[in-house]
């Protein structure tokens, strides 16, 4: 009972110091071995094929850290079962995404952290983060039916059948300047959609976030369905619309 309860301080109290060693704005929260329901949510969602779903395979998950980023990003720190001391870390796929949206995606497959929080941040920015904010970026594409994704240094606006317009930037910062604007973000799947209700307003919206957004570092495009991209940062007006639940992982890796 003790060691349990040491085990359990060790793992949030690393969750909690690597948390606040990584870019951007990470928040830390545990999930003990009583709550099983969201175990075994969270083991379905884990998005890994290599060394951390061999682990699950023979150590079912008793309890876990899980990171979370306000653009709905997630990764998962877990028991080593090995003898050595250190953790486990893994991305966690998005809930709110169709299996479709996986397919030719490969996973951002977890790596081992080292005992020291402090150093095993730099592992997960320089190897697991890259990976899997490239896949993640994918697959939120992918959901969008398959229009042209964002790249690191650019944000391509996608036009919608209902009149919306829609992005998923692989850059949080972009999400701000978004969100400044008008778009709103789907907490799980992390979709920004700016609505069409208002022309008028969407407009103006598009026009400004343009210069913002070179200003930060980033190029822009507007991607109207069968037509090529056009630069989001020239003041064009975007015309009038003419008419204004995921399975398991293991499923999703069989795509």
């Amino acid at each position: 009972m003790h060691d349990h309860h040491d085990a359990s301080e060790r793992l949030a109290s690393y969750a909690d110091v690597l948390a606040g060693e990584l870019p951007g704005s990470w928040t830390s929260s545990h999930i003990p071995a009583d709550a099983k329901d969201d175990l075994v949510d969270l083991a379905d969602r884990i998005w890994d094929l290599d060394l951390v779903a061999a682990s699950l395979a023979d150590h079912p998950l008793q309890q876990a850290a899980l990171l979370s980023r306000p653009d709905g990003a997630q990764l998962v720190i877990l028991d080593r079962h090995d003898e050595r001391e250190g953790f486990l870390v893994a991305a966690v796929a998005p809930r709110a995404l169709p299996d479709e949206s996986y397919r030719a995606v490969p996973e951002p497959n977890g790596i081992v952290l080292a005992d020291d929080p402090f150093l095993s941040a730099e592992e997960v920015v320089s190897d697991l983060l890259d990976r899997y904010e490239s896949a993640l970026a994918q697959v939120r594409h992918n959901a969008l039916g398959g229009l042209q994704p964002s790249q690191p240094d650019r944000v391509v606006l996608n036009w919608q059948p209902d009149g919306s317009v829609a992005t998923a930037p692989v850059d949080d910062r972009a999400g701000e300047i978004l969100l400044a604007h008008g778009f709103a973000q789907d907490p799980q799947s992390g979709i920004y959609r700016l609505s069409g209700d208002d022309t008028q307003a969407q407009a103006r919206a598009l026009r400004e976030i343009g210069p913002q957004l070179e200003a930060a570092g980033f190029g822009t495009g507007l991607q109207h369905p069968a037509a090529r991209a056009v630069s989001a940062s020239a003041p064009a007006v975007p015309p009038v619309p003419a008419g204004s639940p995921a399975r398991t992982a293991s499923a999703r890796r069989a795509l």
